[in-house]
């Protein structure tokens, strides 16, 4: 079969297309035809090597994080799915492998398609739709009634995250461009603000959570409309020592990741908050609940109009590195 693969971590993207096995399967496997598989920034940061201390790969190493496609066969001990489902999955991050023509997904980290969505849709929506399921479950272990702020919101991201935050019984407020302003309250948001227009650490405060989606350079912003005892959970902002604990890492890379959110958990403590960040896993039964939120919002996540392919998958990375980007990139077969 043919695959993008790199074989070294490098700052230069340069893939190689090249024709390798199909993938055998173990027992509690299946064997994907990939349809349709999403380039997203975290390709460039495997790529580049930035998150090798989180997950460090064997190389040659096949690229791609999310896919959609066929089941083409299953292994002895599959339960619910069989030759010719359409399923999608965010795929586990130690095996990785969606820029392939076929991938071998352990059975608990997919799901079956929402119904009415073609490959290229729905090959969109897991590692999205998952950052913010286990955003607001599990890291912010958020709680009905209480308030969500979603800086810089008005992308991707919060496309998806605002109708799960409000189907968690969220109330909901972002910050973003005019344009975005009636896609993301149509989404369900409670609140939208024009960044253009309103600073919102001038009128917010006494917020329960924040998802920050900007960066370090946001950060005392956002923890300043936290009320005493909130929590930021951020995308970008860089791991901790919770964020180590939580992934069972050995002791080197605890304190590797302790002393480098040291900063920003010294800050949150000082103001009674917590500081978190979160880098998404595979789920098969959190994504099926996600289908239920999308097909019951139809949801349809922006993607851009350039298709790629295999042999395209260069230009796609490179389309992803420097923008601007209408939505999500896809490589489609």
């Amino acid at each position: 079969m043919k695959a993008v693969q790199i074989d070294r971590y490098t700052k230069e993207i340069r893939p190689v297309v090249r024709e390798i096995p199909t993938p055998d399967i173990g027992p509690g496997e299946v064997l994907v035809k990939v349809k349709a598989a999403a380039v997203n920034p975290l390709e460039l940061l495997i790529l580049t090597g930035s998150v090798r201390l989180i997950q460090d790969y064997p190389m040659p190493l096949t690229l791609g994080n999310e896919c959609s496609g066929v089941v083409e066969r299953v292994g002895s001990r599959v339960i619910g799915f069989k030759k010719g489902d359409k399923v999608y999955a965010r795929l586990p991050l130690a095996k990785i492998g969606a820029f392939a023509e076929y991938v071998a997904v352990d059975q608990s980290a997919l799901a079956p398609m929402p119904k009415g969505y073609d490959f290229t849709t729905a090959a969109a929506i897991p590692l999205t739709g998952l950052t913010a399921w286990q955003g607001i479950t599990e890291e912010l272990e958020a709680k009905p009634g209480s308030t969500l702020l979603i800086p810089g919101g008005s992308g991707s991201f919060g496309q998806m995250a605002v109708p799960i935050a409000k189907s968690l019984g969220l109330r909901v407020i972002v910050t973003g461009n005019s344009r975005a302003r009636e896609s993301i309250l149509a989404a369900g948001a409670d609140r939208y603000l024009d960044y253009k227009q309103e600073n919102y650490w001038e009128v917010l405060s006494g917020v329960d959570y924040v998802i920050d989606t900007l960066g370090a350079g946001e950060f005392q912003r956002e923890l300043s409309v936290l009320r005493p005892g909130g929590r930021l959970l951020s995308l970008r902002t860089g791991p901790n020592k919770a964020f180590a604990v939580k992934n069972h890492f050995g002791a080197a890379k605890r304190l590797l990741f302790t002393a480098a959110g040291a900063k920003y958990d010294r800050a949150a403590r000082k103001q009674g908050k917590e500081y978190r960040f979160i880098f998404v896993h595979s789920d098969g039964a959190q994504l099926r609940h996600i289908t239920q939120i999308v097909e019951q919002n139809h949801i349809v996540p922006a993607t851009d109009p350039r298709t790629f392919t295999l042999d395209t998958a260069r230009q796609a990375l490179e389309l992803v590195q420097k923008g601007p980007t209408s939505g999500k990139v896809l490589i489609t077969f």
